[in-house]
């Protein structure tokens, strides 16, 4: 809601809003190189045309700190919804994809596009409210990059314009009153997950990052073919055959069984699909072509 955002925040939307043309959320966003804008209308990360990532930026999160800079702190905390309490599948589906877009462009250098909003219910309501609609959509004309990326703290720092700059100690501490990132669970001390638990959070993040994008992920470990999930789309297409192998503290390596490597000498759609914290609430994924395998940190030696 527009009472919640930082007054130099709004001035900007709200000169945005008034000199600009007039244009829907979908609009906005197809206009900004989204292919297919109406039907990933519900999601609020895209990769637009010349690989470049575009991410909503909800304005009553956008903090102003130190000489004016704008700075978002972003929740690497897929379960949790903004306002506390857990998210239902789709919800946890539709962050992770949103992470998995923020991670690209953090990995490759790259800044990103912001398409500044403001919404008709209260912020910390925002993903427990079924009426929740956007107010306003603006795109931002400063680009925007993830200065920091902590998954121990559950957190990353999107900061607004030159990368010479962080919020002070004092600035973060006025961003997490905002409430956007749920503070740290303490969890009970607990053993390191075992290699059989790490490997099916592995498959199990893969069937549903897939699925989430209308594919079929078909697991076929059982089949020995050197692979595991073949992924397909609607007309039963083969699209990839993924060999998937999940990481985590504890279990950071993995082998490649002489089935895969032959499988990967066939070449195409086969790939090396590394999920990394694979149980934890930050999994995250990196696909290898056949000629990319030995580059994959943490792979050891053939299996005899």
């Amino acid at each position: 809601m527009d009472k919640e955002v930082d007054p130099a925040v709004l001035a900007v939307i709200n000169e945005k809003r008034l000199t600009g043309e007039k244009r829907t959320p979908v609009e906005i966003i197809a206009r900004m190189g989204v292919f297919d804008a109406r039907q990933q209308a519900a999601e609020n990360a895209w990769l637009a045309t010349g690989d470049n990532v575009i991410a909503t930026l909800w304005a009553e999160f956008v903090t102003i700190g130190a000489g004016g800079r704008w700075f978002y702190l972003e929740s690497l905390d897929v379960q949790r919804r903004v306002g506390g309490g857990d998210r239902s599948a789709q919800q946890v589906q539709r962050a992770k994809n949103r992470l998995d877009l923020l991670k690209r462009s953090l990995d490759a250098g790259l800044g990103l596009r912001a398409v500044l909003q403001t919404n008709r219910v209260a912020i910390l309501e925002l993903e427990s409210d079924r009426s929740a609609k956007v107010s306003t959509r603006v795109p931002d004309d400063q680009e925007w990059h993830i200065a920091t990326w902590d998954p121990d703290q559950k957190m990353a720092v999107l900061v607004r314009g030159p990368r010479d700059w962080l919020p002070t100690e004092e600035d973060m501490q006025a961003a997490r009153a905002r409430g956007s990132v749920p503070a740290v669970p303490q969890e009970a001390p607990s053993g390191p997950a075992s290699r059989e638990e790490v490997q099916a959070a592995a498959m199990d993040y893969l069937t549903r990052h897939f699925a989430g994008y209308g594919y079929k992920a078909e697991n076929v470990s059982g089949q020995k073919l050197g692979y595991d999930i073949e992924v397909s789309d609607k007309k039963g297409n083969t699209l990839l055959k993924l060999a998937v192998k999940g990481t985590a503290p504890g279990a950071a390596s993995f082998q490649l069984t002489g089935e895969e490597r032959a499988c990967a000498k066939r070449g195409d759609p086969w790939r090396l699909a590394v999920v990394t914290d694979a149980p934890g609430p930050t999994a995250q994924h990196k696909l290898y072509k056949p000629a990319e395998v030995d580059q994959a940190p943490g792979l050891e030696p053939l299996l005899d």
